[in-house]
């Protein structure tokens, strides 16, 4: 059994980056399935995904967590992004939703 170095949220689209690098024959099911999984619903590559990522924890003050969750969802309006953050229990004001959402259009 491997031991965990290092825990670190990342994204769909990350994921689907590491799993690319496999070689499809030598996986087993589950990583078979995640990558079915990853394919079908990564909004956007890994570039961009993790420059997204930086931009909404530098500029919107997230955490890595919310920042990732953001990335996986990719809302595109004011009241999608509201009923996908309401369950932070934190208070976000509308301005920095609004940053959110043009630091989504304007990387996707």
């Amino acid at each position: 059994m491997e031991q965990v170095k290092k825990s670190q949220p990342i994204s769909l689209a990350e994921v689907k980056e590491i799993l690319e690098k496999e070689d499809a024959e030598k996986m087993d099911q589950i990583q078979r399935w995640t990558h079915d999984y990853v394919t079908k619903f990564a909004k956007v590559e890994a570039k961009a995904a993790k420059k997204i990522k930086q931009e909404l924890k530098k500029e919107c003050g997230l955490t890595e967590e919310e920042a990732v969750e953001i990335v996986n969802i990719m809302p595109t309006s004011l009241a999608e992004l509201r009923a996908f953050t309401f369950g932070w229990k934190k208070l976000i004001l509308a301005e920095t939703l609004e940053k959110i959402l043009n630091i989504l259009k304007g990387n996707s």
